[in-house]
């Protein structure tokens, strides 16, 4: 059984006892959480899609607060001897789905 989940903004597809990467979500680790609205479930091929939710429970547990690779990003002007390079790392949570519904 598998769940499409809005978290944080984002859809995600989530399965009982796995790992999904969120965007920071408040919260200390060992914290049990309950995820965002779940927009569709598939229970062995039995599909179920909300208009525009359902009334379903996803919870989960937060395992750590890590961050993600590193993205660069580089501004150059050509012939005017301008360069800037700037890079940000995304701050993810992780969580442990325990339960779907």
């Amino acid at each position: 059984m598998y769940a499409i989940v809005n978290i944080a903004g984002q859809q995600t597809k989530v399965e009982a006892n796995k790992f999904v990467y969120a965007h920071k979500l408040a919260g200390n680790v060992g914290d049990v959480v309950t995820l965002g609205n779940a927009l569709l479930t598939d229970d062995n091929g039995t599909l179920t899609i909300g208009a525009p939710e359902l009334s379903l429970a996803v919870t989960g547990t937060i395992v750590a607060h890590v961050k993600g690779d590193k993205v660069l990003v580089f501004k150059k002007k050509r012939r005017k001897g301008y360069q800037k390079m700037n890079g940000h790392r995304q701050s993810f949570t992780k969580v442990m789905i325990n339960s779907i519904g």
